[in-house]
């Protein structure tokens, strides 16, 4: 484990930075809010991070008390990482920190690696205040879902399908996804142009249509 380094100013956001503010730290807690992961799931959706560098991130995360290590029953036997109660506390904070980097999403790098699920934390944002229950995502990049009123400590979003039936399912893409992140669409007026299609009977999919 790499000695923690530290900025030693008396000043709680030099603190956090001591915690969070080394490159990857806050994209392994982007991809830990889906819940538990993987050694290898995690590198596979971290492209451009070395083994090395991963290895040493998750151990200061462990350190500061950000996220834990634990192996799975049978027949997975696998060990995973997960987020501490304390390392959940971030998800405003990247909520708060996409919404500001947005605006540097206009156009898509050739050298852009891009995973559905990473427009999964912003589409949260947008949904709050809603009913709470499961939205389903499709976009031309893959699928995932997202929680609604997630406070049980569990995952706030998910890659793939959802475990249950969900309450409502979205079909959009990711120039509408980046928009309603950056704040120049609202999702109301995403969904009256037809750029979000809703799909569901159900009381949740009837007041996203009703936005």
């Amino acid at each position: 484990m790499s000695p923690r380094r530290s900025y030693d100013q008396y000043c709680s956001a030099a603190r956090a930075l001591d915690a969070v503010g080394d490159r990857w730290t806050l994209l392994i807690v982007r991809e830990l809010l889906a819940g538990p992961r993987r050694y290898t799931d995690l590198h596979a959706d971290l492209p451009g991070v070395s083994t090395d560098v991963l290895a040493s991130r998750l151990k200061d995360m462990e350190r500061d008390g950000l996220s834990s290590r634990r192996r799975l029953p049978p027949p997975g036997a696998a060990f995973v990482y997960e987020l501490t109660d304390r390392g959940r506390q971030l998800l405003p904070v990247l909520q708060v920190l996409g919404e500001w980097g947005a605006p540097m999403l206009e156009e898509r790098r050739p050298t852009d690696a891009v995973r559905a699920h990473w427009f999964a934390l912003p589409l949260l944002r947008c949904l709050a205040g809603l009913g709470d229950g499961v939205v389903q995502v499709r976009l031309e990049e893959g699928e995932f879902y997202v929680r609604i009123g997630a406070e049980d400590g569990g995952p706030v979003y998910a890659e793939g399908a959802a475990p249950e039936e969900p309450d409502a399912r979205l079909a959009v893409d990711s120039g509408t996804c980046t928009a309603l992140a950056g704040g120049g669409l609202t999702l109301q007026e995403a969904i009256r142009a037809g750029r979000v299609e809703v799909v569901g009977d159900g009381p949740l999919a009837k007041e996203l249509r009703d936005v």
